[in-house]
């Protein structure tokens, strides 16, 4: 799950039914670990039983947000983005700025499926979705499809 790190609430609210829908489907969460998309995605998926994973990009586990049940401190900054996507096998993109656009980007290139739910469709290679349950049943579809062929 990929964000904004402060979003308004209707994305918020976005990011919260994407967290429990992923939950509810068995799978992991994960997202970068801060606020705004990343920590609505994370309440929704732990609110559901879900695990969450965050991939933090400072020096210290204690800048998870409380959402967060497993924290991977990089101090990498920006550049965690790369470890975001790689632990990732499908990504769903909701508004964000150029940090969203890094990982949308990085995804793409080494061949990890990206969703967009109401942001980055206009993107070549971005399937739309529009709602939280489509976007995670068109992640999980595709996840699948690229892990069943050979690399």
């Amino acid at each position: 799950m990929v964000g904004a790190g402060e979003c308004p609430p209707p994305v918020a609210e976005l990011a919260t039914a994407v967290g429990r829908a992923v939950a509810r489907a068995g799978a992991v969460l994960v997202c970068g670990g801060l606020g705004g998309v990343m920590q609505a995605a994370a309440r929704g998926a732990r609110e559901a039983g879900g695990l969450t994973i965050g991939v933090l990009p400072g020096p210290s586990h204690r800048d998870a947000n409380p959402f967060v049940d497993v924290a991977i401190v990089t101090d990498l900054g920006h550049a965690r983005n790369a470890v975001v996507v790689r632990s990732s096998h499908a990504l769903i993109a909701l508004p964000g700025e150029y940090g969203t656009l890094s990982e949308v980007a990085l995804a793409l290139k080494v061949g990890i499926p990206v969703v967009g739910l109401k942001a980055w469709t206009h993107l070549e290679g971005v399937v739309s979705a529009e709602a939280p349950e489509e976007a995670v049943a068109r992640a999980l579809e595709r996840a699948q499809r690229a892990h069943a062929r050979p690399r």
